[in-house]
């Protein structure tokens, strides 16, 4: 890490770069953003928002089970339940039982509810409650790895299967006609987005995971022509609005996660008004 600190010394030679836990943020943005924008662009197109807030929420249920367990690595129990907590949410889903918000809400509601249960009665809420809006500022070198490796997975299986995510979304029956297993690709997706939500809710928080996820492709595709723009697009104001965010925060003291969001709806809106008046001309 020494390199890649001296690195950043040397090309950002600013104040907030003094410090490693500001270079250790930086990096976490720099792997983690591109994520939110990629993922995110299929989320805002799946109509899923509601389904990544709900496995936000399930977080505090993972944390509570892993400390019922006496699992010291919360993010073991946290993945665990996320992963479990998704694909029963996809399964009910496809069960064509009740509407797909009504299920995800149900699923959320309850998830938070557990969590929170489960935490007061061992009396132990209030020390995992910075869960709920996440500290950029904690992440460690070894996590920083971490981060890199989920990035470079989730791209390669992005350029593997994005045509058969896409399809699916649009036209199950045709997919299903070109042989492609739509509830395998579902739950592919699924996955990829259990695992990003849960790995990010420490750092981001649960109340905000959501708007990180949204906002930018959001923003995107009110300025794309094409989907080619449209995930760079996504990508580009998911880390600007990370790494503007993570600056803003240390010059006016505010918590990073929370401005990183205003920075992200202020683009939205933008993007929004000019659309309207180019529409409307």
């Amino acid at each position: 890490m020494s390199f890649i600190y001296s690195a950043i010394d040397t090309l950002l030679p600013f104040e907030w770069t003094e410090f490693s836990y500001m270079k250790n943020a930086l990096l976490a943005i720099l792997l983690i953003t591109p994520l939110f924008g990629l993922v995110g662009t299929m989320i805002v197109n799946n109509k899923m928002s509601f389904f990544s807030d709900a496995l936000g929420h399930s977080a505090l249920t993972g944390i509570a089970i892993g400390v019922l367990m006496g699992i010291d690595n919360y993010l073991i129990s946290m993945l665990g339940f996320a992963l479990l907590f998704a694909l029963c949410i996809s399964a009910v889903m496809n069960s064509g039982t009740s509407s797909a918000d009504t299920i995800i809400g149900v699923f959320s509601s309850t998830g938070l509810a557990l969590g929170i249960v489960l935490l007061s009665a061992s009396g132990g809420f209030a020390k995992y409650s910075g869960y709920l809006i996440g500290d950029i500022l904690t992440v460690q070198p070894v996590e920083i790895a971490m981060l890199a490796l989920i990035l470079v997975t989730v791209v390669v299986v992005w350029f593997a299967f994005f045509n058969k995510f896409m399809l699916t979304s649009i036209n199950p029956d045709l997919a299903a006609s070109k042989g492609i297993h739509i509830q395998l690709v579902e739950k592919m997706f699924v996955v990829i987005v259990a695992v990003i939500v849960t790995i990010s809710i420490k750092w981001v928080g649960v109340l905000i995971i959501n708007s990180l996820l949204v906002l930018p492709a959001a923003a995107a595709r009110n300025m794309a022509k094409s989907m080619r723009s449209y995930h760079f697009i996504a990508i580009g104001i998911s880390v600007f609005s990370g790494v503007s965010g993570l600056i803003a925060s240390y010059y006016t003291g505010t918590a990073a996660g929370g401005t990183i969001v205003l920075i992200a709806a202020a683009i939205f809106f933008v993007s929004f008004m000019v659309n309207r008046v180019h529409a409307k001309a």
